[in-house]
This record gives C-alpha cells, sequence and structure tokens, in this order.
C-alpha cells in the first residue's frame, strides 16, 4: 500500500515537472517574443527604406554616375549624425529614466540646451556674427561637450554623494539652472542687433546642418563607448529600475552606481547636444515606444529598439523637412511637434509627472 501510494506521488511530480511550469524572464512567452522580433523588423525595414530615400531622392546626377556617388557621399554624412544623434538621445533617455525612476523625465532637464544656448549666445554677444564661426571647429566643439560634462558631473557629486543625497533634489536644481540659464541668454539676445539674432537663431534650432564632417571622427568613438559601457550595465540598471530599496537588498551600490550612470548619460547628451543642437523630445519618443512596445524591463531588448524608433522618426523627419517641405535639417520642426505632444498624452493619462 505504501509503495503504491509512493509511486502516484512519484508520478504526481514527475507528471507536474513535465506540464507548464510558470517563470519570469524579459520575455513572457512565445507571442511576446514574435512580437517583439516583427516590431524589430518592421523598424530595421523602415529605418533603410528612409535611408536609401534620403540617399537616393531628387539626385539631379544620373545613376551611378561620379557626381551621383559624390552626392550620395555628402548625403551620408548627415545619415551618420543622424545615427549618432538617436543613439545618444534614446540610450541616454532610458537609462537616465531608469536611474531617477520616472518615464517622463529626460534629460533635457538638466539643463543641457540650456546651457548649449548660453555659449552659443555668449559668443556672438561678445564676439558680434564672427562669434558663431569662432564656435565652428573640432577645438570648439569638444570644448562644448567638456563645458557640459563638468557641469553635470559637478552637480551630480555634489547633490548625490553629498550629506543629503537626492535625486528629486538634484531634478529641481537642473530645473532652477536651467531657468536661470535661459533668462540669461534671452537678456543677452534683446541686446544683439536683428542680424546678429538671425545668425544665432539658425544656431539655436536643433538642426542636422549644425554638425560638421570633421566632428564626427571624434564624437563617434566617444557616443559608441559611453554606450558599450551602458550595455554593459545592462543587468544593473535592470536591479535599479524595482527602485533604491529593492537594488540596496539585492547588494547594488545604488549612490555610486546612479553616479556612474548619469555621468555616462551626460556625456551622451552632451555629445548630441554640441553636435546637432538640442532636441527636447527625440530621446523621449524613443524611449516611450520602446516601451509601449517592447513590453519589458530588460534594457539589452529596450536599448536597440529605443535606438531604431528614434533614428526612424529623425531620419524620416530629416526626409520629410529636405525632400518635401525644402526646409533644410531643422528637424526639431517635426520631432517637437509630434513629442511634445506625444508628452502630452502621456502626462494626461499618467496624472501626474
Amino acid at each position: 500500500m505504501l509503495k503504491t501510494a509512493d509511486s502516484r506521488a512519484r508520478a504526481e511530480a514527475s507528471t507536474g515537472a513535465a506540464g507548464p511550469q510558470r517563470r519570469s524572464g524579459p520575455v513572457a512567452d512565445r507571442r511576446h517574443l514574435r512580437r517583439y522580433a516583427m516590431t524589430m523588423t518592421a523598424l530595421v525595414v523602415l529605418a533603410v527604406g528612409i535611408t536609401f530615400g534620403i540617399m537616393t531622392w531628387n539626385n539631379p546626377a544620373e545613376a551611378g554616375s561620379r557626381p551621383w556617388w559624390l552626392i550620395v557621399d555628402m548625403r551620408r554624412d548627415s545619415l551618420i549624425t543622424i545615427a549618432v544623434v538617436a543613439i545618444c538621445h534614446s540610450v541616454a533617455t532610458v537609462a537616465f529614466q531608469t536611474a531617477v525612476n520616472n518615464r517622463i523625465l529626460t534629460p533635457g532637464i538638466m539643463g543641457f540646451g540650456s546651457l548649449y544656448t548660453v555659449i552659443q549666445t555668449s559668443a556672438v554677444f561678445l564676439l558680434g556674427v564672427s562669434g558663431a564661426s569662432a564656435l565652428v571647429g573640432v577645438v570648439p566643439f569638444l570644448l562644448q561637450m567638456a563645458a557640459m560634462v563638468l557641469l553635470a558631473t559637478v552637480l551630480y557629486t555634489w547633490l548625490l554623494g553629498g550629506k543629503f543625497s537626492n535625486v528629486h533634489i538634484m531634478l529641481l536644481v537642473g530645473v532652477v539652472l536651467g531657468g536661470v540659464l535661459g533668462s540669461l541668454s534671452g537678456f543677452m539676445q534683446r541686446m544683439l542687433t536683428p542680424s546678429e539674432f538671425d545668425v544665432l537663431q539658425a544656431r539655436l534650432f536643433g538642426s542636422i546642418s549644425n554638425a560638421r564632417s570633421d566632428y564626427l571622427p571624434y564624437a563617434i568613438p566617444i557616443v559608441l563607448a559611453v554606450a558599450a559601457l551602458l550595455w554593459i550595465r545592462a543587468n544593473t540598471l535592470n536591479v535599479m529600475a524595482l527602485g533604491r530599496t529593492s537594488a540596496l537588498n539585492l547588494g547594488i551600490s545604488y549612490k555610486r552606481e546612479l553616479i556612474v550612470i548619469m555621468a555616462l548619460v551626460s556625456l551622451l547628451v552632451a555629445a548630441a547636444t554640441a553636435l546637432t543642437g538640442p532636441m527636447m523630445f527625440l530621446g523621449f519618443l524613443g524611449a516611450i515606444l520602446a516601451y509601449q512596445f517592447g513590453d519589458t524591463y530588460s534594457h539589452r531588448m529596450l536599448f536597440p529598439m529605443a535606438v531604431l524608433f528614434a533614428y526612424t522618426i529623425l531620419a524620416g523627419s530629416y526626409f520629410v523637412l529636405r525632400h518635401i517641405w525644402d526646409a533644410g535639417g531643422a528637424v526639431t520642426i517635426i520631432v517637437e511637434l509630434i513629442g511634445g505632444a506625444v508628452f502630452l498624452v502621456v502626462l494626461m493619462r499618467k496624472g501626474r509627472l
């Protein structure tokens, strides 16, 4: 009798072990994996189509001729710039939102755009129209990056490494600094002549044409290295997404990791801002769409999807402005319009920041 009961128990245990098991992972089931793969495939196809359109649309030379390839090479530099900026904003925004545990805030709240505006405005205010030319070149580009990274590093170290370390205080200080720098820029702009103001406004728009091909050999290694470091820390970001208390209980040195991630985010945003100018909503669009369609906590799945969304949006906006509206490279016209609308929709649905 005992043997029969034991054999029945073993049979039930083996049947249960062979049956469906509940598990927790970045991919919930095959349906989830199929939806993620289909989304990534659609984004890749769309990105390739837009890229091909930018390189070949309205090319006046005969296809395959030397002039045709020269024009394609010129457009290639713009596409590389778009890819670099998309990587910077999307990866930085996903990492930043994980660090501050909020999916609405963006790195722009730390005042990077305001600092860029102050640097450009000060140059024109002090040196006149020639001041805008003085900020063109590899050295000014690297100096602008260094100034933005220095400000962010001092801010993070002071506010997160001190006795009263608090992410919310850091964000409030960033908002105040952005407002102060914006007011200073506005005051200087009112003192400019119309011609100087016109030149300055062309620099303050987030524009692909602001970037020069000689910046790319310096920007690309920096961006790829920082993105790789954030990719390596993806598992740490997964844990930090659970919140400060859970991360500490799981053995994460929360304060140190927070400062490191913020420093890496500041490098990415500084590189993108110094390259093309401020773009407030590009990273937000890439991140929020990746959360919606990726539906996973895994940053190694979110990062590539966010990059593809950001690249598709930015390249598509560039194509429409350049080849349909003939408006050059001021892509913020479309990106900020769509991004602002999506931000308001998300904010209204959540009902809070």
